[in-house]
């Protein structure tokens, strides 16, 4: 049984969040239609590992690695770990490692191992007396003309990219729900104003309702919140027209990134604006006029508009109240044009329940990964029957969690600890109901 459906706040015209639905009903089951997989790939080999900064030894989180020649790359976790797969008739490749604010490493396939590479990267420093010589002097227009060359900056093919997507539900810090997938992107050029289309390969979700507070949570557009942040594709989310004079651009500071000079640029509503906008950095080349990265957050100080911007679904008697939403996205380079690599939102919030005396807190957190591409050369886009929906709900199945090899040869985000500890718990649940089943099924 399906609870009262509340409308969608339509005064807010802006932002990838009016895309990212907090769906919370009773527990209800939608099923996912699976993609035939292809033909089996050929060998592969697999290095682990872990990117820190040379000098204090921390982990650099959403830091990327590419091999050269290809499209192939992955990231590292929010604990600086990897895991990178590699078709075996790569033999003497190089592995590029690179990360904001630090010098890009080459190394050789050669020098690394199976297991335990730990690779150190420098700070790249900035003289900023030498930076300031050719500064653009109006912020804002900077992000006006970098918005305006999207479709000389970054790709202008069709491309078909393979990403990694995972989504994850915590109560407090526990996992209550992990949902993973491989998904293929037919992303459309950037000068188009034609969406993108998403079609599931395969996938993996399990959830713990009894930790749920007898509702179940789940969120409403699967790798679609993701895809949305891509600023450079879909800028009408965050900087539309009609909501561009809404913000105040100001320079902060330099850095680089792949040893391109960048200019951060900080952006905020004004005050006197009292819809609910963003705030956050902007990373810009400035010679070449291309976003490589972004980081902002939604105000949420008027907690009734936010909560109607993610809310679908609820019981009479809870209130839900996001107390941050966080968006990042990060682009690469491939032959001078730039593409969407990762993205990355955090929903946190509050469930309140009229007759408790405690409320819950959860986080909600969803990223996607390119892990391969290539061109699209008759732009076809997948049957519409085969396409994910934009207000897909992954389906409750622990499908491939007790099979070490479910994902074979694709690139993934390797599992950060909580969620290795998730993975193990839901594969003993697995084998306790497979010995049950056995021993019900005994004569």
């Amino acid at each position: 049984m399906q609870l009262s459906i509340k409308s969608l706040y339509k005064g807010f015209k802006v932002g990838a969040t009016s895309l990212v639905f907090l769906a919370i009903m009773l527990c209800t089951t939608q099923i996912w239609a699976l993609q035939e997989p292809p033909e089996a790939a050929t060998g592969f080999k697999q290095y682990k590992g872990e990117i820190v900064d040379e000098t204090s030894k921390k982990p650099l989180v959403f830091a990327t690695l590419s091999v050269e020649g290809t499209n192939i790359s992955t990231i590292t976790n929010t604990e600086g770990n990897f895991l990178l797969k590699i078709p075996e008739e790569i033999t003497d490749g190089t592995v590029i490692v690179s990360f904001l604010g630090y010098k890009s490493k080459t190394i050789p396939l050669s020098d690394l191992f199976p297991e335990k590479n730990k690779i150190s990267l420098l700070v790249s420093v900035t003289e900023l007396s030498g930076v300031n010589i050719n500064a653009p002097k109006d912020a804002a227009a900077l992000v006006r003309e970098t918005l305006a060359r999207r479709g000389d900056n970054y790709f202008d093919d069709p491309t078909l990219m393979t990403a990694f997507y995972r989504e994850t539900i915590k109560k407090r810090r526990k996992n209550v729900s992990l949902s993973e997938a491989v998904v293929n992107i037919y992303k459309t050029p950037y000068s188009s104003l034609r969406k993108d289309a998403v079609e599931l390969y395969k996938a993996r979700k399990s959830t713990d309702y009894s930790k749920l507070d007898t509702v179940a949570l789940k969120l409403q557009g699967g790798p679609f919140n993701t895809l949305y942040v891509d600023i450079m594709k879909y800028p009408e989310y965050i900087f539309s027209e009609d909501y561009f004079a809404y913000y105040r651009f100001t320079f902060s500071r330099s850095t680089r990134i792949n040893d391109k000079l960048i200019y951060v640029i900080k952006f905020k509503q004004y005050e006197s604006v009292i819809e609910p906008l963003y705030e956050g950095e902007l990373f810009i080349d400035v010679d070449n006029k291309t976003l490589t990265s972004a980081i902002y957050t939604l105000n949420i100080t008027d907690k009734i508009k936010a909560a109607k911007l993610f809310v679908r679904k609820k019981p009479a008697k809870v209130d839900v109240w996001p107390t941050e939403v966080a968006y990042r996205v990060d682009y690469r380079e491939k032959g001078g044009k730039w593409y969407y690599g990762y993205s990355n939102v955090l929903l946190e919030f509050k469930v309140d329940w009229e007759d408790k005396l405690f409320n819950s807190v959860y986080s909600m957190t969803a990223e996607m990964a390119v892990t391969d591409w290539e061109k699209n050369l008759d732009g076809q886009l997948p049957k519409v029957k085969e396409r994910l929906r934009k207000s897909i709900i992954l389906s409750d199945e622990a499908i491939g969690f007790s099979d070490p090899d479910f994902w074979g040869e694709y690139n993934i985000i390797e599992p950060e600890k909580s969620i290795e500890s998730a993975i193990r718990k839901i594969q003993r649940q697995l084998r306790r109901a497979r010995s049950k089943g056995g021993s019900a099924a005994a004569p």
